[in-house]
């Protein structure tokens, strides 16, 4: 039976429809906002024997086809899945994950596939939605929701709710916060840098929002006749009393000591000897029947607890303070040739950043179901198993460094200069080579440091930094600066804040837990904010301030803009005059069609050379100006010359010299290189040259020493009063002096 509920957000209707699609899977919802479409199903299986984990995989796809579009390339049907859609599969995973029961093991797959995409209305936070409605109605899965997610952007200082893709393009806020009703779960947000007040305004204009969502799920499930689910009891394990009698106070002990490596070491001691005494000579079982799948989960179970009680006593393992940052060390120029480098290391994580400057051909095309753009700016982040001393094989990023990458880079893209100003293409890789806890913020403190080192003129630093909680109830919890790996692992948030010392950039929050109030949101904000203080005057002590200068190794690269009238002018016939500009000053050059010219070259004097090549052909010719120019013919009367590509005029032989001219070539022979005045521009746009005013300007003269001055040109009688000339022929060509 087909069910429709829907509710006006934003001013705009967002519809839920179940019961007419995909009527085989276990929960299928057709969400629509606008005219963007996005279908969601959910499925679960049975659970794989011996994990010890929860299988959840959420997929999101997009299609040209839903744009009314074929996919670019040569192959015209969808591949791998794009960046776009990995980072909204993880956008749709991270809220929903916690909302399961902790002990829950069976396969749930959550599937969106975007039917119709109107360009306007963004299709990825309909996922989330569309997600926790179709696992809401689905009978057998023990989804603890609902919940939704909404986007919140700033036009002046209001904030607007799920604002058109015009709307987000001016915006100084692009935010998505997901969470429950009495909640928030997620956050994924970037901005120029706001102010934590303002962002935690924002947070709670969206979470009202998130409100009425829910209760609209609510009543699809109402209308469905979803019976009120029944959440399984997580199984009794024997194991937990026996291990905490006769191992928990050493448990405790190991997870006390500072070094990440020897913790790991020292707590893999105390199991291995627990497994021995409960598992002799590899026994399958214990005399009670317990199972070696038992011990490992009782025991990850103490180790937790462990941790927790000892942070919520106020000792972190490390034995740093609830707001103390680690060592913080940062240096620059770490590598040569490359364009810019900076190594940032936070106590034991550790990124090694590279920086590398390119042209507008450089540029990343980015295709899909809106329209295509160029990305000047990227940042990859890569994850080698060494950094956490692991072997393992390498086969290409996974979501989770595609993820942490996009997280650095948009946090970084507010303050990147615009091209009127840095016309490069700019491409920033961090290297994690070690880790141990916010490997993603350290990116951002790394590839500062970087750009900084390359000469890129950011508007401001930025740095990030994780926030860490662990909750015990809403009146009792901690939360912790500069979070480490097991305080990550075992802990219940991973709150990470990039910004400037004027605001936020970038945000990001994962929760194990189902949802935290406002108090921590704010909370956590402002301990962000003195952390990042902190962490920015340490790296400033690196390098004040982006360097003058770009690389010696690094293109040459300069930005005009001319008429776009003129753009065949430039071009030339078949392309001749810009191939010849290229081929003669060694550099490339590109044009938009609305007249942007960016030259780029290896030598510094070959892109001046072509700029001012370029310019000369685009400006209007000035009178009085004094040009660079090639003699490209002789005539009787003059010569003619080039000031620019396309562009020449006349010089007439009476202007080619302070003394008598019996002939041009006396001066000046075709190919010749002079420097001429403009003297007058008639009606038809015709250029009148001079080389003799150039010389007066210059106090140079071609006069023979010890010759007689040249007698001045007697004036001309008025017209009218002289005779009639007799020889009508050409009026350029000059006439006979009667002195000869």
């Amino acid at each position: 039976m087909k069910v429709t509920v829907e509710r006006e957000v934003g001013g705009r209707k967002l519809t839920l429809t179940t019961g007419e699609i995909a009527k085989q899977a276990a929960g299928a919802v057709l969400v629509q906002f606008g005219e963007t479409v996005v279908l969601v199903a959910a499925q679960n299986g049975p659970g794989r024997p011996g994990i010890d984990f929860f299988p959840l995989t959420c997929d999101y796809r997009e299609r040209s086809a839903a744009a009314g579009k074929f996919p670019g390339g040569f192959i015209k049907r969808e591949g791998r899945p794009t960046l776009r859609e990995v980072l909204t599969s993880r956008l749709t995973d991270r809220p929903i994950r916690p909302l399961f029961p902790e002990h829950y093991r069976e396969e749930v797959q959550v599937m969106a596939n975007v039917m119709a995409c109107d360009g306007v209305n963004d299709p990825d936070v309909l996922s989330i939605i569309g997600a926790s409605a179709a696992l809401t109605i689905a009978k057998d899965i023990p989804f603890q929701g609902p919940l939704a997610a909404v986007r919140v952007a700033m036009v002046g200082d209001d904030f607007i709710l799920m604002p058109t893709q015009e709307q987000i393009a001016a915006s100084p806020l692009d935010l998505v916060v997901a969470g429950t009703k009495k909640s928030i779960l997620m956050i994924e947000g970037f901005a120029d840098q706001l102010p934590e007040e303002t962002m935690a305004d924002a947070l709670m204009f969206g979470h009202n929002a998130i409100v009425g969502l829910c209760e609209l799920q609510a009543e699809l499930a109402e209308k469905v006749g979803v019976p009120t689910k029944v959440i399984p009891e997580a199984p009794v394990n024997p194991f937990v009393e026996i291990i905490k009698a006769d191992a928990y106070d050493a448990i405790v002990a190991a997870k006390s000591i500072k070094m990440k490596q020897e913790r790991g070491d020292a707590i893999s001691k105390v199991k291995a000897e627990l497994k021995d005494k409960y598992f002799a000579n590899g026994a399958e079982k214990t005399a009670e029947g317990l199972t070696p799948a038992q011990f490992s989960e009782a025991f990850s179970l103490l180790v937790w607890r462990a941790v927790r009680e000892l942070t919520l006593a106020g000792s972190r393992l490390d034995g740093r303070g609830l707001t103390d940052l680690r060592p913080v060390s940062c240096a620059v120029e770490m590598l040569p040739r490359v364009h810019g480098s900076a190594l940032f290391t936070r106590g034991e994580t550790q990124s090694l950043c590279t920086v590398v400057l390119g042209t507008v051909r450089d540029e990343q095309k980015v295709d899909g179901i809106f329209p295509e753009f160029s990305k000047r700016f990227m940042l990859d982040y890569n994850f080698p198993p060494y950094s956490v001393g692991e072997c393992r094989p390498i086969r290409g990023p996974g979501r989770r460094e595609q993820g942490h990458g996009a997280l650095a880079e948009r946090s970084l893209a507010a303050v990147i200069p615009e091209s009127e100003k840095f016309p490069y293409t700019i491409r920033v890789i961090s290297d994690i080579t070690e880790s141990n806890g916010s490997s993603s913020m350290a990116s951002v403190c790394s590839g500062t440091l970087g750009l900084m080192d390359a000469g890129v003129p950011i508007s401001q630093p930025v740095a990030g930094i994780s926030i860490g909680l662990v909750k015990e109830s809403d009146d009792k919890f901690v939360l912790l600066t500069d979070i480490i790996g097991d305080e990550d692992h075992y802990g219940d948030m991973d709150f990470k804040v990039a910004g400037t010392q004027r605001g936020v950039t970038g945000i990001q929050l994962d929760l194990k837990i189902d949802g935290i109030n406002e108090q921590i949101i704010r909370e956590t904000l402002v301990q962000a904010r003195t952390a990042r203080v902190d962490l920015l005057k340490t790296m400033l002590s690196a390098i004040r301030r982006p360097r003058k200068d770009i690389s010696d190794h690094a293109p040459k690269l300069v930005r005009t803009k001319i008429d776009p009238a003129k753009i065949g002018l430039l071009i030339g016939p078949g392309g001749k005059t810009i191939r010849a500009i290229q081929e003669e000053t060694k550099v490339t050059i590109d044009v938009t069609d609305d007249g942007v010219v960016v030259i780029s070259g290896m030598n510094k004097q070959g892109v001046d050379d072509a700029l001012a090549r370029v310019e000369a052909m685009a400006e209007e010719v000035k009178v009085g100006k004094i040009y660079n120019g090639t003699v490209t013919s002789i005539k009787d009367f003059g010569a003619f010359i080039e000031i620019a590509p396309g562009k020449d005029g006349l010089c007439h032989i009476s202007e080619l010299s302070d003394g008598y001219v019996k002939s041009v070539t006396d001066i000046v022979r075709e190919g010749d290189k002079l420097q001429v005045k403009v003297i007058a521009v008639d009606d038809q746009n015709r250029v009148k040259l001079s080389r003799k005013a150039v010389m007066a300007e210059q106090g140079q003269t071609d006069q023979v020493e010890g010759a007689p001055p040249r007698e001045p040109r007697p004036e001309r009688e008025p017209r009218g009063e002289r005779e009639p000339r007799r020889d009508r022929g050409d009026r350029d060509r000059p006439r006979s002096d009667s002195r000869d």
